[in-house]
């Protein structure tokens, strides 16, 4: 039951952050909420084991994993701020300030990979697995990646309708999530 509760609670923000673009199925935000809620469930069944033998080595790779994360969200959010040259004029009205950018953006992080802050979604499911890893957290993770994965394309589709050629010309130049392998 208190697993539950956890769930139904880290559930409420998710959908009240995902409510402009839940019913949208050829939007990357379709995609991401299924991703969260998945990351939600996981979060809900392993928060207990959190600090269960801290120096264990799945503990501590987790915790690298969960530190880890930290960096391609910040670059990648810091990038799109700057260059990215927010403005409404981007089609649907489920994006968000940040991701209303009107230029590719192709420096920083974005030189190695086009979805960093993806990929610290990618990282912070399997940190937050390796705390318990049970099959029940697998295929949450798996899920959680499945979602995410699915959420890339949708944006790339998004992205390839706004800015054309330019974009396909940086998806040639970049990988997806981790660079120069994926």
């Amino acid at each position: 039951m208190e697993n539950f509760v956890v769930f139904v609670l880290l559930s409420l923000p998710v959908l009240a952050i995902s409510r402009r673009s839940l019913f949208k199925l050829r939007s990357h935000g379709f995609y991401r909420f299924f991703a969260w809620e998945s990351m939600a469930f996981l979060l809900s069944i392993n928060y207990p084991y959190w600090f269960i033998n801290p120096f264990e080595t799945l503990q501590i790779i987790s915790w690298l994993l969960l530190f880890g994360a930290i960096y391609p969200l910040a670059a990648g959010f810091i990038e799109l701020k700057m260059k990215g040259k927010s403005q409404k004029c981007r089609q649907g009205d489920s994006y968000y300030k940040f991701e209303e950018t009107t230029e590719v953006v192709d420096t920083g992080i974005y030189k190695y990979i086009r979805h960093p802050m993806y990929c610290s979604l990618l990282l912070l499911t399997w940190g937050i697995f390796l705390k318990n890893p049970v099959t029940d957290a697998l295929l949450a993770s798996l899920v959680a990646s499945i979602f995410l994965f699915f959420t890339s394309v949708f944006d790339e589709k998004e992205c390839l309708s706004f800015f054309g050629e330019k974009y396909r010309d940086y998806m040639k130049r970049t990988k997806r999530f981790i660079p120069y392998i994926f």
